[in-house]
């Protein structure tokens, strides 16, 4: 059977890998997962908008023992709010890095598409991992990806694989891709909270708002959200 599972949070970067797992595979499942993180309402809303946009299944998957972990997304620890020239500074982002880590988030998140994957008879997982989050979350990396595709072969039956193209991709680079497949960016949520409009200064929206800045175009979300 051809098509995909995508693990989509409606952020920039899963969005723009399930544009492109949509056109390289056909169909694409999608699931969203709820971990009690704090843009989870504003997040499963937008992949919901996306999923309908092109008639794509989509699942929400609850995970509400993730709220008992604590932590800057999942609890009430305050998050990082790191300054344009902090973004570049690799021990400051290190340490933001580990104040929004959920444990374990990727391996949960996977193992539960790898499951779906079976299920359904594919054999690709997409996800949103890229070079710049790969810098300082180490479940982000190339290295990460191989290990675990050697784990599915292990523990599924049909050995899936993920499917990551935008793992050599900085931020600029995947609004460059994202605006050539049309993508849509316009339902992309990055901020680290839920809105009603992007906080702009979390690290996530800190990130998106340079590479927006780097292509000299508005962000396609603070426009529909009447902002830019």
């Amino acid at each position: 059977m051809t098509g995909a599972i995508a693990l989509l949070s409606s952020g920039l970067d899963s969005t723009v890998a399930f544009k492109q797992a949509l056109d390289t595979f056909g169909s694409v499942i999608c699931l969203t997962f709820d971990y009690g993180q704090r843009a989870a309402t504003i997040e499963i809303e937008n992949a919901a908008a996306i999923c309908s946009k092109y008639g794509c299944e989509h699942h929400v998957i609850p995970l509400p023992w993730y709220r008992d972990f604590g932590g800057a997304l999942t609890g009430t620890k305050e998050l990082p709010t790191p300054s344009a020239s902090d973004l570049d500074n690799l021990e400051i982002s290190e340490e933001s890095a580990r104040s929004v880590w959920v444990p374990a988030r990727n391996m949960v998140f996977l193992s539960i598409a790898a499951a779906f994957a079976e299920e359904r008879g594919l054999k690709h997982i997409v996800v949103g991992f890229d070079a710049e989050e790969g810098a300082t979350f180490p479940d982000n990396t190339p290295e990460f990806i191989e290990l675990f595709d050697r784990a599915m072969e292990y523990g599924t039956m049909n050995h899936p694989a993920i499917f990551a193209p935008l793992a050599g991709l900085d931020k600029d680079e995947i609004v460059r891709l994202g605006l050539k497949i049309q993508a849509p960016l316009e339902y992309s949520w990055s901020c680290y909270t839920a809105g009603p409009l992007p906080c702009g200064v979390c690290e996530s929206c800190m990130r998106r708002k340079r590479a927006f800045l780097s292509v000299s175009i508005t962000d396609p979300l603070l426009a529909r959200l009447g902002k830019s």
